[in-house]
């Protein structure tokens, strides 16, 4: 890819933003020198790895690759038998445990979550953490070695404290006693590693020892004591065999690194690699970015595209599609109206997608493969060179015109502009006409009125325009691809205060053509605006009767549940004041036939009590009816039902599923949410709904049942990649689990995007009685791509 185009597009502004991302030296280097590739298999894997580690973000947030330091030379020392220092052995274990931090970032929270392509790069890392107990063991820093490293070491240090105490015991003696008055201050210095007094130097004879060293002023001499001198030697003697024992300590340590020196190796590689992958997911963040579709057609379709250098705030995302039915597209429209941002997008966007980055655009974007942009935009005059903005652009131009091919991508900024406008218009025609016949996907932005013109006769090319709102005074940066643009200069000057009089001049010194062709373009501007006008009210009116059909379903659904509860609590209340009134008389009777008399004939007692049994047993009779008794559709047979079928039970109004075989006279258990109930064949009817995992049952010592539905309902839902309709229809079902599972709360993983799936899935929620609450996730939750629901207690 030409560097001219890089530095025209400002591709080095996104490589700052991507290198910043990245943690470890070497992996701010793979993004410092990060260009486009031309391989399409090559950009397909890179976005996929993009792809795959934005997901891990959402899912467990960021992560860090700042403590892998380079070691290939320590480990190429290695190979030729060299020892490595503390330094080096330190980074060696740096870079272990950080490979151990990062591995136990990659498991995944449930055994059936889906693979992606980094799975076997983090398999590919190995902590080696018995080699790095090992050194954490024998290295405590970079200036101390433990002295658990060797008994050798523990028993030299030893000997030393116990030398360095006897020392100070007779250094001591010497100064609180018969020398105290000889010496310029009672203390214990060292001069050349000795432990030596200072003495004042007329004094010098009366302290008997080796002298080391004086004062600036030559009154005080430091004076290693005869006493002390063996104890000093065999400290120095200690101090060397310490010294030999860390090398050995080191030598052995490096001998292990050596050993796994190959995995050592592959962990750096794999670590560097991985640091470079989280940066581009981690701009993709940032940037609300998508993975694009990549297509060797030459075929561009950018929906909602946004420039990345303009802030998020202040951006107009705009749709632009190029090399279907047209291969050609002029842009035209007044100044500071968007045409340059928009032909900068279609570069910058094509540049990042070959580099293996997300763009900032919605889902399913399109891109072309392309093995070189050629971009000429902005003001390239050059008095250097005696180039005038005219000659520079027509340098470039030319440069353009002999490289370029059907696998080539150029951009035009005002093409033709700086000289004669009849001249200039002309030459711009004959410059794209020249690409369009070799089948070279162009861009380019004019005000020539010819050119709108030519792109309205010329098969394969094509007008777009960036709005901009003569009332307002204000571009809306909206393109509109298929309509012409309009300069809009006599309207801007009339309502900047230019008086009448000379637009009117200014009018009939363009030809009647002119002016119809502007008229033209003036009309066919109102009937767009008219028709779009009337598209968004359609589509208002459509999402308002959509949402009054849901509300009268639910208010319907509603009804019948409560219809179904009224009439069941009634039936049961009158059960039981039948069964009160049963009992009642059947005790009644009795008492009155225990203690009749005996002249009372019993038989018509017993005849009379049987008759007032039966008036009420047909009374319960009739009220246990159901008003409506549901029959169902088809009626089933057991070679109909199998375990796990989606089922409803007619009778109570209730889904389930189907727990047990029916037995021999036609009664099985079905599974209604925490309910589980023996059924009538005769009471089902099959629902056409996804098979539904029955609950498990385990028996307790106590002989209990205990209910383990949370064992396989998972904390989080994943809804990416998906429309609102279908999230919401899968977020209902899971929602409905999780309470039922007692879950106290969950997680929603629904990316952040443009918004629209966040903002359908919190719509829902908050028409949920059983949701508590909910709120966006936090720093290391997946910030806004995630959504935290807590269930009512």
């Amino acid at each position: 890819m030409n560097q001219k185009a890089l530095i025209t597009l400002e591709y080095s502004k996104i490589i700052d933003k991507l290198t910043d991302k990245a943690s470890s030296p070497m992996g701010k280097n793979l993004c410092r020198n990060l260009e486009p590739y031309t391989d399409l298999t090559q950009i397909r894997m890179m976005q996929m790895q993009t792809r795959d580690a934005l997901t891990r973000l959402f899912q467990k947030g960021s992560i860090s690759f700042g403590s892998v330091k380079d070691v290939r030379g320590s480990l190429k020392r290695l190979e030729i038998g060299s020892s490595l220092g503390i330094p080096e052995i330190l980074a060696v274990c740096g870079l272990l445990e950080n490979t151990s931090r990062v591995k136990a970032y990659s498991r995944k929270d449930r055994s059936d979550a889906p693979s992606d392509c980094l799975d076997n790069m983090f398999e590919d890392l190995s902590p080696l953490t018995p080699l790095v107990t090992e050194i954490r063991r024998c290295i405590i820093s970079e200036e101390e070695i433990s002295d658990d490293a060797s008994p050798a070491l523990r028993q030299i240090r030893r000997n030393m404290k116990i030398t360095n105490d006897r020392i100070h015991t007779q250094l001591n003696d010497l100064v609180n006693g018969g020398a105290r008055n000889y010496l310029q201050d009672s203390v214990i210095t060292m001069r050349n590693g000795r432990y030596c007094i200072p003495v004042k130097a007329e004094y010098k004879g009366q302290v008997p020892g080796m002298i080391h060293d004086q004062s600036s002023t030559g009154a005080t001499l430091f004076i290693e004591p005869m006493s002390v001198v063996k104890l000093n030697n065999d400290i120095r003697e200690l101090e060397l065999q310490e010294q030999k024992e860390i090398e050995v300590i080191l030598a052995s340590l490096s001998e292990q690194i050596a050993v796994e020196r190959d995995a050592i190796a592959l962990d750096f590689e794999t670590m560097v690699q991985l640091d470079f992958i989280f940066a581009r997911a981690g701009l993709a963040m940032d940037m609300n970015a998508t993975e694009p579709v990549f297509n060797s057609e030459g075929r561009i379709h950018l929906k909602k595209a946004r420039h990345p250098l303009i802030s998020k705030k202040s951006v107009v995302p705009i749709d632009i599609w190029l090399g279907d039915t047209f291969d050609l597209l002029i842009v035209t429209g007044p100044n500071t109206g968007g045409k340059t941002v928009s032909l900068k997008t279609v570069g910058l966007l094509t540049l990042m997608g070959q580099s293996g980055l997300h763009i900032p655009a919605l889902d399913r974007s399109e891109l072309a493969l392309f093995e070189e942009v050629y971009a000429d935009i902005g003001d390239e005059q050059s008095i250097e060179q005696s180039l005038s903005t005219f000659s520079s652009h027509m340098t470039n131009t030319v440069s353009f015109l002999n490289k370029a091919d059907e696998h080539s991508l150029v951009l035009f900024d005002e093409l033709g502009a700086g000289t004669d406008p009849t001249e200039g218009a002309a030459l711009a025609i004959s410059i794209l006409s020249f690409l369009h016949e070799k089948g070279i996907r162009t861009m380019a932005t004019t005000h020539y009125s010819e050119l709108k013109v030519y792109a309205l006769s010329t098969p394969g090319v094509e007008n777009a325009c960036c709005e901009f709102d003569v009332e307002t005074l204000r571009p809306t940066y909206h393109l509109l691809i298929g309509v012409p643009g309009k300069s809009n200069a006599f309207a801007i000057s009339s309502k900047l205060g230019i008086p009448d009089s000379i637009i009117q001049k200014a009018r009939e010194q363009i030809s009647e053509q002119d002016e119809s062709f502007e008229d033209v373009l003036s009309s066919l501007e109102q009937s767009r605006i008219t028709i779009e006008n009337e598209r968004h009210e359609i589509a208002r009116y459509k999402n308002e009767i959509e949402q009054l059909k849901k509300q009268l379903e639910n208010k319907q659904e509603k009804l019948d549940v409560q219809r179904d509860r009224i009439i069941r609590q009634a039936n049961e209340e009158a059960h039981k004041t039948l069964q009160e009134a049963k009992d009642y008389a059947d005790q009644t009777m009795k008492l009155f036939h225990k203690f009749q008399k005996a002249a009372v004939d019993t038989s018509a007692v017993e005849r009379e009590r049987q008759e007032l049994r039966k008036r009420l047993n047909k009374t319960e009779q009739k009220m246990s009816e159901p008003v409506v008794k549901k029959k169902p559709k088809k009626q089933l047979t057991a070679k109909d039902l199998h375990i796990g079928d989606a089922v409803r039970v007619l009778s109570m109004n209730l889904k389930g599923t189907v727990s047990s075989r029916p037995d021999s006279r036609g009664f099985l258990f079905v599974q209604m949410g925490i309910i589980r109930s023996k059924v009538s064949i005769s009471d089902l009817e099959l629902i056409d709904e996804p098979v539904i995992t029955t609950t498990s049952f385990q028996k307790t010592g106590a002989g209990k049942i205990r209910m383990s539905k949370s064992s396989s309902v998972s904390m989080e839902i994943n809804l990416l990649g998906k429309t609102v309709d279908e999230a919401i229809a899968e977020l209902d079902k899971y929602l409905d689990d999780a309470y039922l599972a007692h879950l106290k709360t969950v997680r929603i993983v629904h990316g952040k995007g443009t918004g629209a799936l966040r903002k359908g899935v919190h719509n829902y929620l908050k028409r949920q009685k059983h949701v508590q609450s909910f709120r966006l996730g936090e720093f290391g939750e997946g910030d806004a791509g995630v959504t935290i629901v807590e269930f009512k207690k």
